[in-house]
């Protein structure tokens, strides 16, 4: 303490100092009324039918729009901006994931995404649990304008690739 012997404080040298910013409040009651309204959304109005669907049903295009979408998205012409991986999820964690993905998706304005369903090879029976449920969810969604099975080199028949609206 010997070093600080003799040290006078500094004086008041006039200036103001400002307190920080104050940021606006975050509407988290409106976020929250999203989430729910996604949530509600993708909710099986009728009770689904997995052995109904079947593989032949590996595209989707929303009502109005041209097959010429469908062929752009299956040759990728479209840049995937984002991609939810599934895999090891159950039936209600994939879909609030998906709820969840696609409400982040709309907030940023991404166009083209990828969602990783997984081809079922660690199932029981070697069969795809999520497959039929996310491609059933995706056409409940009104932000979905069209969908097809991944690309080889993208994941194949175990991903889709989703056009999404723009803002």
């Amino acid at each position: 303490m010997t070093e600080m012997a003799g040290v006078e404080p500094i004086s008041p040298h006039g200036r103001v100092v400002h307190a920080a910013p104050r940021l606006p409040p975050l509407p988290l009651s409106l976020f929250r009324d999203e989430r729910e309204v996604i949530l509600e959304s993708m909710r099986d109005p009728a009770h689904w039918d997995e052995d109904s669907e079947q593989d032949r049903d590996t595209s989707y295009v929303r009502p109005g729009l041209s097959r010429q979408t469908l062929r752009r998205l299956r040759r990728g012409e479209w840049h995937i901006q984002a991609e939810l991986d599934l895999h090891g999820l159950t039936k209600v964690e994939a879909k609030h994931e998906l709820a969840e993905f696609l409400h982040e998706c709309k907030r940023r304005g991404g166009r083209c995404v990828r969602i990783i369903h997984g081809k079922g090879l660690r199932s029981p029976n070697r069969e795809p649990v999520l497959k039929h449920h996310v491609r059933h969810w995706l056409t409940q969604r009104d932000e979905v304008l069209a969908f097809v099975s991944a690309r080889p080199a993208d994941g194949g028949d175990g991903a889709v690739v989703v056009l999404l609206k723009g803002r």
